[in-house]
């Protein structure tokens, strides 16, 4: 029997890419395990290896479970084709080398995740692509950049990990105008929250890893956009080899069963806990596009329907010694480098997103050495704020457990 496409997105991350399971066959995804796939008809071998008849036979190029994962995502995030990687900065880093040549210049963000940042300061340059950064929360100036010309345009929205946000769809309108690219990581929204494509993007991609996967099990990343630019960055990345293995294709894909639900409760608890801690007296500032003192909230409001996503972050008062004081107090936290998990996840960026920049360049990006990301997980909000509290409030902190208050 004919199965219709899903429509919607708690619907796409269940059953997207499931519909040619075999009839009488498992009801969950197999994990297609194997390296190559036979054929003893030549003619039918060689139509599948040149593309002439959907179908595998090498698992660097295609395989039945990676092709479910990303038949998923491309459902949800409304693209013509979607590829996979074996990790996040694969699908960066794939798709600026698939599609920029020596001479292009590519307009992007100051405050790009550490990985990203790296690569567009150190590798991009040794092929001579010219990156100019601008102000994140300058629309003006990435638009005058634009125009001044440019092969891509690179956007992170909500930025990591300082949550700023870009208006997707103002600078696209720009972008295109001049007949640039635009590529949009949306790793920290999902697209529960937010579809670029809808607003303009021509290419979404995402860490895999993070909230797709929703377990921090498995690495992967994924590029979404139309079948052309695609199939250009697919052939770039089966020549490079950089696959997605299948087990962590088969791990995503049970990961994204739930994450609609997932993010769901994320973003109600970080919304919860961002609202807690703007009135803490041991917390100099608060990052969130949900607080309604966000810089960019009304942008934010307008291009996330779905919500605001689970990832903050927050400066405590003083330096990284109060940081240092503070991460080892909570208990409902994982300290690591990662984000997007069932398990809330905390850290500094001087450990997590930007430990490859240096403090100087740090500071210089807008991230001070106080700064704190805390990715919210799906416990109950009531346990993680206590969590805070008494890590904030413990003696030797500033606040109301301290010996005096510190002004904000």
């Amino acid at each position: 029997m004919h199965k219709p496409q899903p429509q919607q997105s708690g619907t796409q991350a269940v059953w997207g890419g499931e519909e040619h399971l075999p009839a009488g066959g498992t009801t969950q995804v197999p994990i297609a395990q194997s390296v190559s796939f036979g054929y003893d008809d030549l003619d039918q071998w060689q139509e599948v290896a040149l593309g002439q008849r959907s179908d595998h036979i090498y698992s660097r190029n295609t395989n039945p479970t990676v092709a479910v994962f990303e038949e998923k995502v491309r459902l949800l995030e409304g693209a013509e084709a979607a590829v996979s990687f074996a990790s996040g900065m694969a699908a960066i880093s794939n798709t600026l080398f698939a599609l920029l040549k020596p001479g292009d210049r590519i307009v992007t963000v100051k405050d790009t995740y550490g990985g990203t940042n790296q690569l567009l300061r150190e590798f991009l340059p040794r092929i001579n692509v010219d990156v100019c950064y601008c102000d994140t929360a300058d629309p003006a100036q990435i638009e005058a950049e634009i125009r001044r010309g440019c092969r891509m345009v690179y956007l992170e929205t909500p930025t990591n990990p300082t949550l700023k946000i870009v208006d997707i769809e103002r600078t696209a309108r720009v972008a295109h105008s001049t007949g640039a690219t635009v590529v949009t990581d949306n790793t920290f929204a999902t697209p529960i929250n937010q579809r670029p494509l809808d607003l303009g993007s021509d290419l979404v991609l995402h860490s895999a890893s993070k909230f797709l996967g929703g377990h921090a099990d498995a690495l992967g990343g994924i590029v979404c956009g139309p079948k052309d630019l695609i199939h250009t960055i697919y052939h770039y990345r089966e020549i490079t080899g950089a696959a997605l293995d299948p087990f962590a294709a088969y791990l995503l894909i049970r990961g994204m069963k739930t994450l609609q639900i997932r993010v769901e409760r994320q973003n109600a608890n970080a919304l919860k806990i961002a609202q807690y801690l703007e009135q803490h007296p041991a917390i100099a500032r608060v990052c969130y596009p949900g607080l309604e003192t966000h810089p960019q909230h009304e942008v934010a409001k307008r291009q996330m329907p779905g919500g605001f996503g689970g990832v903050m972050s927050f400066v405590l008062e003083g330096d990284y010694e109060a940081v240092k004081a503070f991460l080892p107090r909570l208990h409902f936290a994982h300290r690591a480098a990662n984000l997007g998990a069932v398990e809330t996840t905390v850290g500094p960026p001087a450990t997590t997103s930007h430990v490859e920049v240096s403090a100087p360049d740090r500071a210089a990006m807008g991230i001070p050495e106080a700064l704190v990301r805390y990715s919210t997980g799906i416990e109950d909000v009531r346990d993680l704020i206590a969590d805070l509290r008494q890590a904030l409030e413990a003696p030797g902190n500033p606040g109301p457990g301290s010996s005096g208050n510190v002004a904000r």
